[in-house]
């Protein structure tokens, strides 16, 4: 095991209106954060990262590998990396303020959409801090393509055997192993498709083995990249190949949906978390039942999810939201998670979706009150044949449960 440099703990002022971990990296963005005594642990560009907060400050340390190894470590890197006396030789800080997208004053935004939302108005105040990472393109695409008929804590499992196989090994936490995400080189091997079966990857296998196979081999380099939002960078720099036109975020999203297993849901997932596409308005079964629910879209109670209506519906949000109608769709989103329920406080009313859970409904009641069996209607959306992914297929299926 190599050498490991490890940081003292420092911090950045940043108060939990304007950054909340504990939400932001729990809520179905990024699907590599692990929590291990109060500690928010993850590998970005190249070093481990150790979070926690506090209300009025994010405290980080970084823990670097031998730069020398060939562990996939920052080999560019001074070899006083690790030395806090210099910590002007560690670009951790900046790396921090791209990962949580500081550039934006979410406290304004959030009074932007209030003023313009009622709905928001109301939800926000229980889910202040929530921001858009600003993640790796081709992590964000797999991790995605990963999402499709599925939830939060099976797509972490997924992403986790990806590093665990075919990503290098960062350090340890304890016991815990952690390793950065694989390169899509890492994912072209033959049996690469065979072994994610093993792992129990399903059908997902052969869209992740193929997405590899065409951003390494058949794209130009620097192909994702350069769907990047302008006013929006990534972190690290990259060769991106020369373009006749100025990329916009449609472009962008149409050009995902020609890899595999990429439907517009996911395809728009990426815009928003790999790209910088603040205006992309992923619409899964969630945000369907939030644009029904709370604003009263769709009420002709069509049976099926067109591409037309698909992005109606972001149209609808970003008419309302603006700009930045992503980030705003996100904390809604939260909200309506089962698994951030009691944060509502209100008494929950999740309706069963692949989304986040396929269990089923369960109405609370009293303890006083007699157990007893209702019968509650599931309604599914059922999308084109090549988005089997994003919204599952409806039949109005009758479930029983019993209290």
């Amino acid at each position: 095991m190599p050498l490991l440099r490890v940081s003292e703990w420092r911090k950045l002022p940043l108060s939990l209106t304007e950054l909340c971990i504990d939400t932001t990296l729990r809520c179905g963005q990024s699907f590599r954060w692990r929590k291990i005594n109060d500690e928010w642990n993850c590998v970005l560009g190249g070093r481990l990262l150790s979070l926690r907060q506090d209300e009025a400050f994010l405290h980080y340390r970084v823990t670097w590998p031998e730069a020398s190894s060939s562990l996939g470590g920052p080999a560019s890197l001074p070899k006083e990396i690790g030395d806090v006396e210099t910590p002007q030789a560690d670009d951790t800080e900046a790396l921090l303020r791209h990962y949580f997208s500081l550039k934006h004053d979410l406290t304004a935004l959030y009074e932007i959409w209030s003023e313009s939302d009622p709905n928001f108005k109301k939800k926000a105040p229980k889910f202040t801090g929530i921001r858009i990472l600003s993640q790796d393109a081709w992590e964000a695409l797999i991790a995605f393509i990963c999402s499709s008929n599925n939830h939060i804590s099976r797509i972490s499992q997924m992403v986790h055997k990806l590093c665990v196989h075919y990503g290098p090994l960062i350090g340890h936490i304890g016991d815990e192993a952690f390793h950065d995400f694989p390169s899509p080189q890492a994912l072209t091997g033959k049996k690469v498709e065979a072994h994610l079966r093993e792992l129990g990857f399903g059908y997902r296998a052969k869209y992740i083995a193929d997405t590899a196979m065409i951003v390494s081999m058949t794209k130009p380099k620097g192909w994702l990249e350069s769907l990047t939002n302008p006013k929006n960078p990534g972190w690290a720099p990259s060769s991106i190949p020369a373009q006749d036109e100025p990329i916009t975020y449609k472009r962008a999203h149409e050009e995902l949906l020609m890899l595999s297993g990429v439907g517009p849901k996911v395809a728009d997932c990426v815009c928003l978390m790999g790209l910088g596409w603040s205006e992309a308005v992923p619409v899964d079964t969630h945000v369907w039942q939030i644009a029904q629910r709370d604003y009263h879209f769709g009420k002709t109670k069509t049976k099926t999810f067109s591409k037309a209506m698909y992005h109606s519906v972001g149209d609808h949000f970003r008419q309302i939201w603006g700009e930045n109608a992503g980030w705003a769709q996100s904390v809604l989103f939260t909200a309506n998670l089962k698994s951030f329920s009691e944060q509502a406080g209100a008494v929950s009313q999740s309706v069963s979706t692949t989304a986040e859970s396929e269990h089923e409904i369960k109405r609370e009641s009293s303890p006083s009150i007699k157990r007893r069996r209702t019968t509650t209607i599931v309604k599914e959306i059922k999308v084109e044949d090549h988005e089997p992914s994003d919204i599952k297929s409806i039949n109005g299926k009758r479930r029983k449960t019993r209290r």
